[in-house]
């Protein structure tokens, strides 16, 4: 009896990790971006989008909170002509969620406009908000702020309320200072599906 008692017990579970649009990524063990959003393709698959600078296909992604937690997905492609990524997340270790920090997705939306208000949230400078610029020079690809961004916020997601609408890829000038320059969420989707593959039906969890 007692023997029974003193059994082996309860497994533990697979260590995970939460991640979402604002999470902190390491790439390659070189780079830190930010995760724009996360959630599923039309083949099932939990991917998520980031800048296209942050990596190539093949890239190595691991959880800037817990980087110990090894591999967590990779860069299925980049798209360098719009500055986004899909990365192919590993369902094993990563639980998606939509919210973090102070940063909440609902849906995405159509780009913002002068003079709304938009926010972000980014691994570096975390929530900061600023004026909407609009599509300064109508190229319908890309929306300028006032948002405060620097290094590593690059990917953040860029929303109004709980919208996703953009996200952060470059600032100009002088960091938090020069208008940061973000590509609308609305031309990432469209030209993933377009080229089909990975990350192609994506929509947020």
């Amino acid at each position: 009896a007692t023997g029974a008692l003193l059994g082996a017990g309860t497994a533990a579970a697979d260590p995970t990790i939460a991640i979402g649009g604002g999470s902190g990524i390491i790439i390659d063990d070189r780079f830190e971006c930010t995760v724009t959003t996360i959630g599923n393709d039309g083949a099932g698959r939990l991917v998520g989008i980031t800048a296209g600078h942050c990596g190539v296909p093949g890239s190595v992604v691991k959880s800037e909170a817990n980087p110990r937690l090894g591999t967590i997905g990779r860069f299925a492609s980049s798209v360098e002509s719009l500055d986004y990524a899909v990365i192919e997340f590993d369902r094993g270790k990563v639980i998606p969620v939509n919210r973090v920090g102070n940063a909440t997705i609902t849906g995405i939306g159509t780009p913002a406009a002068f003079p709304n208000i938009i926010c972000k949230e980014g691994r570096t400078t975390g929530h900061t908000c600023g004026v909407s610029y609009g599509d300064v020079f109508g190229s319908g690809v890309e929306t300028w702020s006032q948002m405060c961004v620097i290094e590593g916020d690059s990917g953040a997601p860029v929303v109004l309320g709980s919208t996703l609408v953009g996200m952060v890829n470059a600032y100009l000038l002088t960091p938090c200072i020069g208008p940061e320059v973000g590509t609308n969420m609305t031309t990432i989707l469209d030209d993933i599906n377009a080229r089909g593959g990975v990350g192609a039906g994506f929509w947020p969890i």
